[in-house]
């Protein structure tokens, strides 16, 4: 079967987000006031074969263990539902 699996990487609490300050310190001088907590990751979507659900997690999680994040201070969301089509 086919999955397509979400990967959302974000940085661990604690870790200092450069790119969201930028971007949370420019938003009232673009009309955006009460905007707090901006946070910049990255999001890695592909399509995986696996025999079940459960096997795409599996695999899609220890891809994201040594390759897709830094576990150091990175933290991944992983989603995983059947293929469209």
């Amino acid at each position: 079967m086919e999955f397509d699996v979400l990967v959302d990487v974000r940085l661990r609490g604690g870790i200092s987000d450069p790119a969201g300050a930028t971007i949370e310190r420019a938003l009232p001088a673009l009309g955006y006031d009460g905007v707090s907590g901006v946070s910049v990751g990255k999001t890695v979507r592909f399509t995986m074969e696996a025999a079940d659900e459960a096997e795409a997690a599996a695999r899609a999680g220890d891809l994201c263990a040594s390759f897709l994040t830094n576990p150091v201070i990175e933290d991944a969301e992983v989603t995983v539902r059947p293929a469209d089509g």
